[in-house]
């Protein structure tokens, strides 16, 4: 251990037994602390939040599906189960899906209207294991749907209601409405609005006679076992099928502009907050002035027994570090404590206050999710001690630049 070090360590301890200077060391250090735990903290809720979203718009959309260079495909049992013998794939499911006209009693509303087979549907999707009313039961013999909750509300209709569904059909070249009667038979809660209120199942059978497909299909959807390697597996798939008319398009294709929104949020989130970590850096530059200014008496003595202006550079460095490590050290420790608890610690201050932070009728995710990402935690720190890095560099040159004689002057 050099004797710089040494000698910064023990200003380091002095330090505490002085008033003032104790003082605003113990600010700078805390305000450091306080901003890398709540970068950490916010970061990983995002991520949590993110990965929510994420989850449930890839129930409703799916990683992936195949469909032809017409939007639609033929023979799709056989293409079903050459779809389903490749590998990455967990599983897929047939669907018919076009817009429609829903109506009951004078209410309307526009729709995504979505034919599938339930059994495929609830192995390639989690949207429907959350039926509020009602059953999941669509089947040939009976016209019935599904709707989501919000649909059920603004057309004031809920389990065994009659709703008409009305959608335009090609009849010798002339498009003519074609209205068929269905019965609902469940709601469900997607936990999105965009689907709660605007989605409606059917069975495939159904779906290809009401938007008259005949036997064809919209396409197949897929599940696989990596989500961000759906892109690559949904092309080996079509590889696999070899022909050119086919088609693959992953989750991040459908959704790009949602990705580009929730990533642009966090890098914005990110920045804001790490202007409070230069903030809290660079109060170890005046901190720092400080301590230079009261151990100017004990620069000049190190000058005069033969220490250069360069190792005093040194000594002050290392003790700005110092502190900048310990105080970044306790705020990413405070930082993964409080990331891994929040879910916790939010619902304890929301007993003691007696109401949520986000309310279940009003948000589309009334819990914290955290995620905590390694990548993240790392990223903080390094940002954090590059930002004490730069703040330290002022104070330490400045006290290389002490001149003995005006000090030893006025000894």
């Amino acid at each position: 251990m050099s004797v710089e070090f040494q000698i910064s360590n023990q200003y380091l301890r002095s330090n505490r037994k002085k008033g003032f200077v104790s003082f605003i060391s113990g600010v700078s250090m805390a305000g450091l602390v306080l901003a890398v735990m709540a970068l950490i903290t916010v970061l990983s809720v995002m991520n949590g939040f993110h990965g929510e979203l994420r989850n449930r718009v890839l129930d409703a959309i799916s990683h992936g599906y195949i469909t032809g260079n017409d939007q639609t495909l033929s023979d799709w049992q056989q293409l079903h189960t050459v779809i389903n013998e490749q590998p990455h794939i967990v599983a897929s499911s047939p669907y018919v899906e076009d817009f429609a006209l829903m109506t009951s009693r004078g209410a309307s509303q526009g729709v995504n209207v979505r034919g599938i087979v339930s059994e495929l549907e609830l192995e390639t999707s989690k949207l429907l294991g959350d039926i509020k009313y009602g059953e999941l039961s669509l089947s040939t013999e009976t016209k019935s749907t599904l709707i989501g909750i919000g649909l059920a509300n603004s057309l004031a209709v809920g389990v065994g209601s009659s709703v008409s569904l009305i959608a335009p059909s090609n009849n010798a070249g002339m498009l003519i409405p074609k209205s068929e009667r269905f019965t609902v038979v469940g709601v469900f809660n997607a936990g999105l609005n965009e689907y709660n209120n605007g989605l409606a199942f059917i069975h495939l059978d159904h779906a290809q006679a009401l938007f008259s497909m005949d036997e064809r299909i919209s396409g197949i959807r897929l599940k696989v076992d990596d989500i961000f390697e759906a892109d690559k597996i949904s092309a080996e798939v079509v590889a696999a099928i070899g022909k050119e008319d086919y088609i693959a398009v992953d989750w991040m294709q459908q959704k790009r502009n949602f990705i580009r929104a929730l990533n642009l949020e966090k890098q914005m989130i990110a920045i804001v907050l790490s202007l409070i970590i230069a903030v809290a850096a660079f109060n170890i530059v005046s901190m720092m002035v400080m301590v230079v200014t009261d151990k100017k008496s004990d620069i000049a003595i190190l000058r005069t027994i033969g220490m250069t202006p360069r190792r005093i550079v040194k000594i002050f460095f290392y003790q700005a570090i110092s502190i900048g490590l310990i105080g970044i050290f306790i705020g990413v420790i405070l930082g993964l404590l409080l990331a891994g608890n929040i879910e916790v610690i939010i619902s304890t201050i929301e007993s003691i206050l007696g109401f949520q932070f986000f309310p279940t009728d009003v948000f589309y995710i009334s819990r914290f999710p955290s995620e905590i990402k390694i990548s993240d935690v790392i990223n903080v720190a390094v940002g954090a001690f590059i930002l004490v890095l730069i703040a330290a560099i002022y104070p330490a040159r400045r006290a290389g630049k002490v001149q003995i004689s005006e000090v030893l002057r006025y000894e």
